[in-house]
């Protein structure tokens, strides 16, 4: 196969989400395209025959600094053209510290400003209002009275850092997804939560959920360059949680609030943002946003929305050779994370959501199998993901 690239510059995938990265893996080395991937160990996505070399680097939730001086290290002394973020970790740190990465490689990410507003719920549903997008009403859990109302605990920030909570240790950061439940009109221990969370964390209205989506976009400093959506069937929870069977659609509105927020925020890089469709009002209601590759993201190459290759792109400045568009009806599973819903039903609780029954659950997993056989890891002509995926899950 010929190199598209104009260079033998390789790209940069962390560890993160592992369908996200084995996706980015996968993706770039079918273009031909060299990949060096980093994690604190081997994983899933860089044993694939499309990964060229694995470099092992400090975990950044151990010692961030450590793995920030590692990736700068790397693309300092190797010809690098671009770093993808796969975790929320890579997004907040090449944020960050873009001036310094950027005397070595190009990077498609929002400004430091930009991206705390979107790791701060509490900001980021005042930024959606302002855009006109629907979101569920937001507070803090100390100005929290009225317990009557169903209601939802979450963190306030999608990472835990220093620079967001300034009681939090410098030299650490954590990503949390803890989600409460609490019974409605009995008042929860807060002094509890917030120890547990490690800061005053947001409430917000419970939604009545109907369809949960992502609307999935690549921006060139406030311009779509790409977009995508998906319904997410089946998390890796009954209750929420992260696609692990989800199908491609499009949806106009969809599509509108999408843009019409992204479009407020004059963002930059890549966006993953999750919405429920309200099963009362039919409108389609912010969760929250990630700004990194997703966990979903096989269904959207699948489709045809190749997400790493117009990263790469928009990188290295070829962002007019993006050919954006996709299929619908497309279907992808987790295998792993199916399992994971199905130990969910037995695990997992909720005062807000039903338990789907057992028979149902396992009829409907096995015959979305059968009509859409495609995989996030399983692949013929790259068995070793899976394989790894598989030893890693027994063990």
């Amino acid at each position: 196969m010929n190199r598209t690239s104009p260079s033998d510059e390789a790209v940069l995938v962390t560890s993160g989400s592992q369908s996200g990265a084995y996706q980015c893996v996968r993706s770039l080395g079918m273009h031909d395209i060299p990949v060096i991937g980093v994690a604190n160990e081997v994983s899933a996505p860089f044993v694939s025959k499309y990964c060229e070399e694995f470099i092992p680097v400090p975990s950044p939730l151990d010692d961030w600094g450590a793995y920030r001086d590692a990736l700068f290290d790397i693309v300092a002394e190797r010809p690098v053209s671009t770093v993808i973020p796969c975790g929320e970790t890579d997004a907040y740190l090449l944020s960050k510290y873009r001036g310094k990465f950027g005397e070595h490689v190009s990077l498609v990410v929002p400004s430091l400003d930009s991206l705390e507003t979107v790791h701060d719920r509490l900001r980021l549903a005042a930024a959606a209002a302002d855009a006109g997008v629907p979101v569920p009403r937001t507070r803090l859990l100390s100005e929290t009275d009225d317990w009557s109302e169903r209601v939802i605990i979450k963190s306030r920030y999608n990472l835990l850092t220093n620079d967001y909570i300034d009681s939090y240790p410098p030299a650490t950061m954590d990503v949390t997804k803890a989600v409460i439940h609490p019974e409605p009109g009995e008042q929860p221990d807060r002094a509890a939560i917030r120890t547990e969370l490690a800061h005053d964390p947001i409430v917000q209205e419970f939604v009545e959920k109907g369809n949960e989506y992502v609307f999935a976009a690549l921006y060139d400093h406030g311009e779509a360059l790409a977009t995508f959506q998906h319904r997410q069937i089946r998390g890796n929870s009954y209750t929420g949680g992260g696609g692990v069977y989800r199908e491609s659609v499009f949806i106009e509105e969809l599509e509108r609030v999408g843009r019409a927020l992204l479009d407020h925020l004059d963002w930059h890089g890549l966006a993953c943002i999750e919405y429920i469709e309200d099963a009362n009002t039919g409108e389609f209601v912010l969760v929250e946003i990630n700004p990194r590759m997703w966990q979903s993201l096989p269904v959207a190459v699948r489709a045809g929305a190749d997400f790493p290759y117009y990263y790469w792109l928009a990188a290295t400045g070829h962002s007019e050779r993006i050919e954006p568009g996709y299929d619908t009806g497309v279907g992808c599973h987790r295998l792993d994370g199916e399992l994971g819903y199905l130990v969910s039903l037995f695990r997992d609780s909720s005062p807000h959501v039903e338990r789907p029954a057992l028979r149902t659950t396992l009829w409907e997993l096995l015959r979305s199998c059968i009509e859409q056989p495609s995989f996030d890891f399983a692949h013929v002509d790259d068995p070793r993901p899976l394989f790894h995926g598989v030893r890693d899950v027994l063990t």
